[in-house]
């Protein structure tokens, strides 16, 4: 059987739904470039993959799969994804690839936790329903702005989301918002 880890750095981690992995999520995993840039469909803003200044220390778990396309498959389901934009939205690497360009030590962590091979959401950054990165002010405002259930969610998966995920959006929402960490059990 294939070793297949699912790295994650928002929302897999404190509610993976049906999303077969084995036991906890592990701290120690490859660092990736990833900031609080999507808008989506409830009013959160999401973690994605994007360039950025600073990297940051993802997550990472065991699948309970027996292959690489039933990981993506549960993957492309827990997530939401159409189906037919899984090679799009779903990222992949497996041994013997090099890194991809947003998390550079992957191919090296991979190898050194045996592994064959690694998934992760790859959805791209969104707001204001285009495919744009928004700036931080323009995240920050966008929060303040929300009220009832919508500001409730969006708090929420901003204050769930790991501490080790310490981009720069989210020390600007944490000064302009007092949003901070809440620890998950």
């Amino acid at each position: 059987m294939a070793r297949i880890a699912c790295l994650g750095w928002g929302s897999l981690i404190w509610e993976p739904k049906d999303l077969p992995v084995q036991g906890k999520w592990f701290n120690e995993c490859p660092l990736i470039s990833v900031e609080f840039a999507r808008q989506s469909n409830n009013g959160r803003i999401t973690l994605v993959l994007v360039e950025t200044e600073c990297l940051v220390h993802s997550l990472w778990a065991l699948m309970k799969t027996q292959d690489l396309p039933s990981a993506i498959e549960a993957l492309v389901v827990r997530e939401g994804i159409p189906p037919k934009n899984a090679d799009k939205h779903i990222g992949r690497w497996s041994t013997g690839q090099p890194s991809p360009k947003l998390i550079p030590t992957l191919s090296e962590w991979a190898q050194a936790n045996n592994l064959d091979h690694v998934i992760w959401t790859g959805l791209p950054p969104k707001f204001n329903k285009k495919d744009i990165i928004p700036t931080a002010e323009q995240v920050v405002e966008y929060l303040k702005k929300l009220s009832g259930e919508s500001r409730k969610v969006a708090e929420q998966y901003i204050r769930l989301a790991p501490q080790q995920i310490a981009t720069r959006y989210r020390r600007c929402i944490e000064s302009s918002l007092h949003w901070y960490p809440m620890d998950v059990d």
